[in-house]
């Protein structure tokens, strides 16, 4: 058996290759640290009220018609989101199924604690905040390879079968999502807008630090391709 190793960057390898590809407490770890920012990230635009994310904006409108709470749609378009990647042949994993399930519940823990500050430069600070922690959030999470996020993994998922770079799938994937939000009844604001065309490029950024290097024997990785 060829035991030499292949050094890999940001992978797409299957649910059991990226449990024995090395590093597994470190990269659990900042899973978990991921989703918690992310639902921090969420609070923060929310109660900032200058305009939730786009995704948010969607989750907003699909929670004044259903008789459920924010995080639950979360899980619910998760749940969607992830019929998608059967065409785009993404890889879930454990962390896929952890963003799945535990997103919704962190934000809505992180939205009973945040409250909405009443001074307008509190709440742009609040806006502009949760922009930077969501994308430090994201390449934390998405870093740890161990499978992207439903929503994510649509991201990672589009930009390697386009060529296109991170930052222009998620800016596009952003701006669609918005519209269809507002269609459905959320509402957006400046906040919205400054969260679709910032985020993709701060998350590029973080990524070039915060994704771990993995190492998986040639013949494994050539298996899980």
């Amino acid at each position: 058996m060829n035991t030499r190793f292949h050094p890999i960057s940001l992978s797409n390898l299957g649910p059991i290759a990226q449990l024995r590809a090395g590093r597994l407490p470190e990269r659990l770890l900042r899973l978990l640290i991921g989703l918690w920012l992310y639902g921090v990230a969420i609070a923060l635009m929310i109660e900032g009220a200058l305009g939730a994310s786009p995704w948010d904006v969607f989750h907003l409108g699909v929670s004044g018609h259903v008789p459920v709470s924010f995080g639950v749609v979360m899980i619910l378009a998760a749940l969607g989101v992830l019929l998608v990647w059967i065409p785009l042949r993404q890889m879930p994993g454990l962390g896929t199924l952890a963003n799945t399930l535990l997103l919704g519940p962190f934000a809505d823990l992180n939205l009973a604690l945040i409250d909405t500050p009443q001074a307008l430069p509190l709440r742009c600070l609040y806006l502009l905040g949760g922009v930077v922690v969501c994308a430090f959030a994201t390449a934390l999470y998405v870093g740890a390879q161990l499978g992207p996020g439903p929503r994510d993994g649509l991201m990672t998922g589009l930009a390697r079968r386009t060529g296109w770079s991170i930052r222009r799938v998620r800016t596009i994937i952003e701006v669609s999502v918005l519209v269809i939000g507002v269609l459905l009844g959320g509402t957006a604001g400046i906040g919205t807008i400054v969260f679709a065309v910032g985020v993709g490029p701060v998350t590029q950024f973080f990524l070039r630090y915060l994704v771990v290097p993995l190492e998986m024997p040639v013949g494994e990785l050539s298996r899980e391709a």
